[in-house]
């Protein structure tokens, strides 16, 4: 059966998957979100959608579920001032015009909560007090 925590983490990790592979579906929406003092707006777009996909695809796999934690931390800390160009001036973003305003202030309070919930899902062993599990045999 699995445990809580990692049913989390591999619903975040299909919603990461979803949510890169829409960078190649509707690239227009992430280009609007930009700020303008970004540069080499499509080639960010691109890349952040392959690194949504890279780490949320990481979430699947114990190997590499740590590194995909913190990878995906660092991912929404970069991708943060998009979102908070949206919220500041949301007609600069006309796909996103019928969703109201305070729905785009609360992305931004709600992306550090994604950014807990990665990290507890990513299990860390000095987060939650347990200790690392050790292999091979003592001596």
């Amino acid at each position: 059966m699995l445990r809580p925590v990692k049913i989390v983490r591999y619903l975040l990790g299909v919603f990461f998957v979803v949510a890169g592979a829409n960078h190649f579906i509707s690239p227009d929406l992430y280009l609007e979100m930009m700020p303008s003092w970004l540069p080499l707006h499509g080639p960010a777009v691109f890349w952040s959608g392959v690194a949504e996909v890279a780490g949320g695809l990481m979430l699947f796999f114990d190997r590499t579920v740590r590194a995909g934690g913190i990878f995906l931390i660092l991912l929404l800390v970069a991708v943060f001032p998009a979102n908070v160009n949206a919220a500041i001036d949301p007609g600069s973003v006309p796909r996103l015009e019928d969703m109201p305003p305070s729905l785009l202030w609360l992305r931004l309070p709600l992306q550090p909560l994604l950014m807990l919930l990665i990290w507890w899902s990513c299990d860390r062993p000095f987060l939650t007090g347990r200790p690392k599990a050790q292999s091979g045999a003592a001596s």
